[in-house]
């Protein structure tokens, strides 16, 4: 059994802009700080804490992102898009390297959902896309609805591997 977490690494999301203001947005770059995973097997487990997503920067957009528009983004995120609500992931098949089937809770609804996982020179790594949508989320949106985020975000992993699991 392996374990992951901010320590040994990286999971990310990945958040576009809609709209016809979209040039006044910003593509992000968050980071889930607070997060653990377990691979034994063919079987992942991995919660993470909603309020521990940092915006880490933000292209596009007719000025660049500051500390203060960084709080605020992640203030949204955790009272309106996330409401404090458990990150949860648990596979029902596995196959490393590729598929992997489970469910993911997010904002107290738990859907299926699959995504690739790729095991190469000591890193683990995968993206898997995510329709805000599909789990009762609506995408935040400003400007009366004239920039918004993309209601598909992508979620990425980017992990070191154990001697032991990368042969």
């Amino acid at each position: 059994m392996q374990t992951f977490g901010p320590e040994n690494a990286r999971l990310t999301v990945r958040t576009k802009r809609r709209g016809a203001a979209s040039k006044a947005g910003h593509d992000l770059l968050i980071e889930v700080t607070s997060w653990s995973a377990t691979l034994d097997g063919a079987r992942i487990e991995l919660t993470a804490d909603s309020g521990s997503l940092r915006v880490v920067e933000g292209t596009g957009g007719m000025s660049a992102l500051d500390e203060d528009d960084k709080a605020g983004i992640q203030e949204t995120i955790d009272d309106e898009v996330l409401k404090g609500a458990p990150i949860e992931f648990r596979s029902t098949e596995a196959a490393i390297p590729g598929r992997v089937t489970g469910e993911l809770e997010l904002n107290g609804t738990r859907r299926p959902i699959s995504f690739e996982l790729a095991a190469q020179d000591g890193r683990l790594t995968g993206t898997a896309k995510v329709r805000q949508s599909d789990w009762g989320m609506k995408p935040y949106s400003a400007l009366f609805g004239t920039l918004k985020v993309a209601d598909e975000v992508e979620i990425a992993i980017d992990a070191a591997l154990d001697s032991a699991q990368s042969r």
